[in-house]
């Protein structure tokens, strides 16, 4: 028994140390997040898509001087001499039918590039003409960046709309790709977004990681329940906030804090000698960083408006499958570190979990400083 938990901790710690790349993820053999917000009344709709811009130039067969341009002005000018192959791509990969017509789509203007967290996205908006009159209803889907192109897999299109006086919000994916604007679909738009909020806590590398460091510096159930309590209170609160629109802090600044935090706790475990590492300072400590990495959170949804009170279903069903996460990871991860704790292993082996959680987390924070303010 000694002798693999022994072994189970060395493994871990491989594995930790292999996690040393930027989170949260931009490499193209994960996923990636489209953003759609669809606005209109009648026959006239507006769309305004947000793509990650590589994976779209790459998407619409490009050239390597369009999906690799670092430099926003380039960036601009590739969209710009590109234009009608980003609008064939887009086009034929997301669609808006009244009355199950397809509605004709025209790019309108000229397409932006902004940064979310350190990835450039593509915002490109498109006016679609429906036929009918007045009264008809919507359905909007979305097939952008399927597993087939290799790029990515397991793209999600994050939805909100506000059709005819119809608001809500969808997740749309290959297994669920098109919404009827009018349909009843609480419980599906709940599941939908508790899955979101799930898979984005496993796959933010980040925020596992700062949670397995605290783990690793608490020794009783209760550190584990209080530690718990308080950091699902702070990253609630600024999640709903900052998802809200009602506080936002820049991705630039909460990105290299989150992994900072990272680093503060990782190191607690490695230099202190009380039982528990962080001592009175734990709780303080725990809901500060919590309030952090609530900003974090919010930040995968990328809700820009303001006010954004009628999504506040989604958001909340988002925040439980973090929750519900996070307890089942805690469950798993703090029996193992209880039992390994038991054996001779235990003197050595906060220091080879905790060293490899600090190298990444240093690697992190470092790529994640922009080099412009």
């Amino acid at each position: 028994m000694f002798r693999w938990l022994r072994l189970s901790a060395v493994v871990l710690a491989v594995l930790l140390a292999g996690l040393a790349r930027p989170a949260p993820a931009a490499a193209h053999d994960a996923t990636t997040t489209a953003q759609a917000v669809v606005t209109g009344t009648g026959a006239n709709v507006k769309v305004v898509l947000d793509l990650e811009y590589d994976l779209l130039m790459k998407s619409a067969w490009l050239y390597a001087e369009a999906y690799d341009a670092k430099e926003r002005a380039e960036q601009l000018r590739q969209l710009t001499i590109n234009r009608a192959a980003v609008n064939d791509y887009i086009t034929a990969r997301f669609a808006v039918a009244y009355d199950d017509k397809p509605c004709v789509p025209t790019q309108t203007g000229d397409a932006d590039v902004r940064p979310r967290g350190k990835v450039p996205f593509a915002v490109v908006t498109l006016a679609y003409a429906c036929a009918g009159g007045s009264g008809g209803t919507y359905a909007i889907s979305s097939a952008l960046f399927p597993d087939s192109e290799t790029f990515v897999h397991s793209t999600k299109t994050m939805l909100t709309y506000d059709l005819d006086g119809e608001r809500g919000s969808a997740v749309l994916a290959a297994l669920s790709p098109t919404v009827r604007v009018g349909e009843q679909r609480t419980a599906s738009q709940i599941g939908e977004f508790f899955l979101l909020g799930a898979e984005h806590l496993l796959f933010g590398l980040d925020h596992v990681l700062f949670l397995l460091a605290l783990l690793i510096g608490a020794r009783r159930l209760r550190d584990v329940v209080v530690t718990a309590s308080a950091f699902t209170a702070a990253h609630s609160i600024t999640f709903l906030l900052a998802a809200m629109g009602v506080v936002t802090v820049p991705g630039a600044i909460v990105e290299p804090i989150i992994a900072g935090s990272i680093i503060v706790v990782a190191l607690a475990n490695l230099l202190g000698r009380d039982e528990d590492r962080l001592g009175r300072w734990r709780l303080p400590i725990v809901f500060a960083f919590g309030l952090v990495h609530g900003l974090g959170f919010a930040g995968a949804l990328d809700i820009d408006e303001s006010g954004s009170w009628g999504l506040l279903l989604s958001l909340l069903s988002f925040n439980v499958g973090i929750e519900v996460t996070q307890l089942v990871l805690i469950a798993v991860l703090f029996p193992l570190l209880v039992l390994l704790r038991r054996t001779p292993a235990t003197r050595w082996a906060v220091a080879a979990l905790s060293v490899p959680i600090v190298l990444v987390s240093l690697y992190w924070f470092l790529d994640r400083i922009p080099l412009t303010l």
